[in-house]
């Protein structure tokens, strides 16, 4: 394997430190069925997600964060019931997998959606 050791990447136009590349990029993130049979669509770092029953997930992350300090960002999409949504994370994400809930904002009860989404960003282990 090799490494680079540079301080900055450019495209000959706009310059950025690689820093900002490395430190604020997702290190996990997960798009996953949210309706029927749940399977991954695609992501980075998740080894695999779990149906805790109506609107409730957890992704598993193949390399761990550093510590459960990291930043975490959901969404869903409005189908099928057209309804809009809220993804809350539950209270103690692990370095190893975060939980969460799809919840409807209507009824505010947990609701499964087409699609779902989550991303995170921190220091992997």
């Amino acid at each position: 394997m090799s490494t680079l050791n540079v301080a900055n990447i450019t495209d000959g136009t706009d310059t950025v430190e690689t820093g900002y590349v490395v430190n604020g990029s997702a290190k996990a993130w997960c798009s996953h069925t949210g309706v029927g049979t749940i399977a991954i669509n695609d992501s980075l770092n998740a080894s695999g997600i779990v149906d805790r029953g109506v609107g409730q997930y957890r992704t598993n992350f193949s390399t761990s964060f550093g510590n459960t300090n990291y930043a975490i960002v959901g969404t869903s999409n409005q189908a099928p019931s057209g309804q809009e949504a809220t993804v809350n994370i539950e209270s103690s994400p692990s370095a190893s997998g975060v939980s969460y809930r799809v919840t409807g904002t209507q009824n505010l009860s947990y609701i499964d959606k087409e699609a779902a989404y989550i991303s995170c960003f921190g220091d992997l282990a």
